[in-house]
């Protein structure tokens, strides 16, 4: 009676070790150069909060109270408070924005993400 053995390899080779690290290299590289445009979002999202919880009335006010917020916070470079759109109806106040980054990953390849954000009080 003989037994049959399966006699292969178990595991990973050196060719699948490489490229998994290829891998994550990669995967890291874009995470750490897209990170930066995600904290700039959500600080943009966070100076329109402010900006309305202050009720500053009229729409050059209210770019000019984002103008300042864009001063303190130090990581909001691609808008302006020129660049708001914002529409008055009655007692409401709707201020909506909307940009693009361009990311450079590696030479010449670049991924292009799109913001908008929209904020009523």
């Amino acid at each position: 009676m003989r037994h049959s053995r399966r006699c292969g390899q178990l595991g990973m080779g050196l060719f699948g070790m490489l490229f998994l690290a290829i891998l994550i290299a990669f995967i890291g590289l874009v995470a750490v150069r897209v990170l930066p445009t995600i904290n700039e979002y959500l600080t943009i999202e966070k100076a329109v909060k402010k900006v309305l919880d202050e009720n500053p009335g009229s729409v050059p006010a209210i770019r000019t109270a984002f103008d300042r917020q864009k001063d303190i916070e130090y990581s909001i470079s691609s808008i302006s408070g020129s660049d708001l759109e914002v529409s008055q109806q009655g007692d409401k106040t709707t201020v909506s924005y909307a940009y693009e980054r361009e990311v450079p990953v590696i030479e010449p390849v670049f991924l292009l993400i799109k913001y908008k954000g929209s904020h009523t009080k």
